[in-house]
């Protein structure tokens, strides 16, 4: 069993799937800048889906669309792939509450960007759209909604997601997230890494927030056609008094994160 485990620790830390696992950090990273572009295209009062399945879309909209896919797919399954690794083998040396919770915050991220995989394939594959994936998540948040308890696991994952944005926006203030990355020697070039981050992060942890507390508001309501995920929460934030600006703030501030993102992609330390 220790030689299995060996053996898998050392390809999961080979040199090719960290390659790979930094191209998902950017794939990511574009994602998110076409978040912030729809956001942005809705707040000048055009449409489009602001969530990662509506930036999937665009992506599968280009001419390279089914070459792109597959890239981003094997790209995102790496990282996942390289984030379960870290979850089960790495950290032994922090102490032993830190290192349960970096062993936790791993394999978060390993479910994270395996989402993020089955997505991008389910689009490559042709059994993905952006409607498809709004009716889906409506569909399965009322069967959870009308099954026993299913109120307070609602409530719970809302509660999550808002605690997750507090989480990130927090990490954006304090710049907590610059001690993973390698940062530049240049001082202005740090400073420009370090600003993307701050904005990145606190951008979108206002957008999870945001989408937390809609998640617990249309539960409590017993309104599961209003629990519509990030896409819901953007255009709730547009309809409110000078939404438009604030939308388009938020929209900027993805395109950030998703630039740092890009920038993660080259600096992280893995």
């Amino acid at each position: 069993m220790k030689q299995a485990a060996d053996k898998a620790e050392d390809v999961t830390n080979s040199r090719v799937l960290e390659a790979a696992a930094r191209i998902g950090f950017a794939v990511s990273g574009i994602l998110h800048l076409l978040i912030g572009f729809i956001a942005i295209r809705l707040a000048v009062g055009g449409n489009g889906r602001a969530d990662v399945s509506g930036a999937v879309s665009e992506l599968a909209s280009q001419p390279a669309g089914p070459l792109l896919l597959w890239s981003s797919f094997v790209a995102c399954a790496a990282l996942a792939l390289w984030q379960a690794s870290d979850a089960i083998f790495d950290f032994g040396h922090l102490p032993k509450g830190k290192k349960a919770g970096a062993k936790l915050k791993a394999a978060g991220q390993a479910l994270v960007f395996a989402g993020l995989a089955a997505t991008l394939a389910s689009f490559a594959v042709g059994t993905g759209s952006s409607a498809d994936n709004s009716r889906s998540a409506t569909d399965l948040t009322l069967k959870v909604l009308t099954a026993p308890g299913g109120v307070a696991l609602l409530v719970a994952i809302g509660l999550g997601v808002a605690v997750a944005g507090a989480i990130y926006g927090f990490r954006g203030v304090r710049k907590s997230f610059a001690k993973h990355l390698n940062l530049p020697q240049q001082p202005g070039l740090k400073r420009a890494v370090v600003g993307l981050g701050v904005t990145g992060y606190v951008a979108k942890g206002s957008v999870l927030l945001l989408t937390g507390v809609l998640v617990v508001v249309a539960t409590l309501r017993a309104h599961p056609e209003e629990s519509t995920g990030l896409d819901g929460g953007l255009k709730a934030l547009r309809d409110q008094p000078f939404g438009v600006y604030l939308l388009a703030a938020v929209g900027l501030g993805l395109i950030c994160y998703g630039v740092y993102m890009v920038v993660r992609a080259r600096l992280a330390r893995m």
